[in-house]
């Protein structure tokens, strides 16, 4: 049981050194997936036990956000994102996708917090797998055509850049694909 407990803290001091190397709320060398590219379609199932598909919500902005309740910098952007999410619901839906909290701990959290954006359960790591996700929290603009405008590693803690972001994504021209 120590030989685990020992492995879980390593793999958090790795994913911690990742996430504080990386400039917050700028792009990052260490995410896959690049913008301009086409996001990369997943099939997920919300903690309220809903099968969710990205390509559900083709003809509107989407942002993902990859999170966990562990990480300080996660959790401390989604009060801004809740806010921004609420604000442009006529053009936009924030799909969270936990990486590795268990589904209890997810609806716990997001009930303790009030949010209430849909959070699709990664734990086998399969949807943060298809984006190449490296550090966390990790934040993609999707405009309404399926495209990335917008990749962000680290935590965006200024609600007027989201918006500037979001508002390029709704205006940027379609990318034949």
């Amino acid at each position: 049981m120590l030989t685990i407990l020992i492995g879980l803290a390593a793999i958090a001091a790795a994913v911690w050194a990742i996430v504080q190397s990386v400039i917050p709320g700028e792009k990052g060398a260490a995410s896959a997936v690049i913008a301009q590219a086409a996001a990369p379609d997943f099939e997920g199932v919300t903690a309220e036990g809903r099968q969710v598909r990205l390509s559900d919500y083709r003809g509107q902005m989407v942002l993902i956000n990859f999170w966990a309740s562990w990480c300080k910098a996660c959790v401390t952007e989604m009060p801004l994102i809740q806010d921004v999410s609420r604000a442009r619901s006529e053009e936009m839906t924030a799909l969270m996708v936990n990486v590795g909290d268990s589904k209890g701990t997810i609806s716990e959290y997001m009930k303790s917090q009030n949010f209430s954006f849909p959070v699709i359960i990664d734990v086998t790591g399969r949807v943060s797998g298809l984006y190449g996700i490296s550090g966390l929290p990790t934040t993609y603009i999707i405009d309404k055509a399926g495209t990335i405008r917008k990749a962000v590693m680290g935590e965006i803690a200024d609600q007027e850049q989201l918006n500037i972001w979001l508002d390029a994504a709704a205006k940027a021209p379609e990318i034949p694909m």
